[in-house]
């Protein structure tokens, strides 16, 4: 089975976890100013199609998860950042808004290992995955306002999702920075790990999701996804459905037959 090449990322498939690492310390893992956009809409359209991917995590190499927009860019209006108001717009909706439509799309468990500064577009990029854990040397912002512009990147639709929208308001008004501890207080992330331990506990976590039988597994994320948006009569009507398919694949017997042997033992 073929990885997806990539530019500025570096990507592991090991016992049906997929591993995709930032790989551009240099530019405290930017997301513009790369091509990880490209890399990280590549390998969201790749584990869709890969049958042998349950879970994927995401990390960075280096001492950061990502710093977001590259604020030189911003700063000589080059970049993505040159032109007039319908020029940027449209290389918003060609460039960083491909993440979290791509990410919202996948349909496996995402868990972002949050290894250092999660900034900005960085901060969202963390949200936009299922679970987060956060190394004790993480540090999470939605700094936009700090620079005069707004979260361009969907920012504002996850975290409030994510914590309510009381908290997301005010971290995103305040463009404070908060510690790994706050964040887990907030709810921001599930667990809080020291820097060494990091990697090795969301893949931990990964291979425990990827133990179950893949084709529910994929299901169930999807019934996960769309119970935010769905009336219940809708969504047990496709819950229904979704079990019909389930109960009809043989690795729903395999798993009634593994967990029979085991009562007996």
């Amino acid at each position: 089975m073929n990885l997806p090449k990539l530019s500025d990322a570096l990507l592991v498939l090991d016992q049906r976890v997929a591993t995709l690492t930032f790989n551009r310390d240099d530019l405290r893992n930017a997301l513009t100013g790369s091509a990880l956009i490209d890399d990280i809409c590549t390998v969201a359209d790749w584990v869709n199609l890969c049958d042998e991917v349950s879970v994927l995590v995401m990390t960075g190499a280096g001492s950061a998860f990502s710093s977001g927009g590259n604020v030189k860019d911003m700063a000589e209006r080059g970049g993505d950042f040159a032109g007039d108001v319908a020029e940027v717009a449209t290389r918003y909706r060609r460039g960083i808004q491909r993440i979290p439509l791509a990410l919202q799309a996948v349909e496996v468990p995402i868990i972002a290992a949050v290894n250092g500064a999660a900034i900005g577009a960085g901060f969202d990029l963390a949200n936009m995955a299922d679970i987060r854990i956060a190394s004790t040397k993480a540090k999470f912002g939605e700094t936009f306002l700090n620079l005069g512009i707004i979260p361009g990147d969907g920012g504002a639709w996850f975290m409030q999702r994510l914590i309510g929208y009381q908290q997301a308001f005010e971290l995103t008004l305040s463009g404070r920075i908060v510690d790994a501890a706050e964040a887990k207080t907030l709810g921001i992330v599930l667990e809080v790990v020291e820097p060494e331990q990091l990697l090795a506990r969301a893949q931990a976590m990964a291979a425990r999701f990827a133990a179950q039988p893949p084709k529910a597994l994929r299901l169930t994320k999807r019934l996960m996804k769309m119970a935010q948006r769905t009336e219940l009569k809708d969504f047990l009507d496709l819950c229904a459905a979704f079990q019909g398919m389930c109960h009809n694949e043989p690795e729903h017997l395999e798993a009634v037959n593994r967990m029979l042997a085991a009562q007996k033992r």
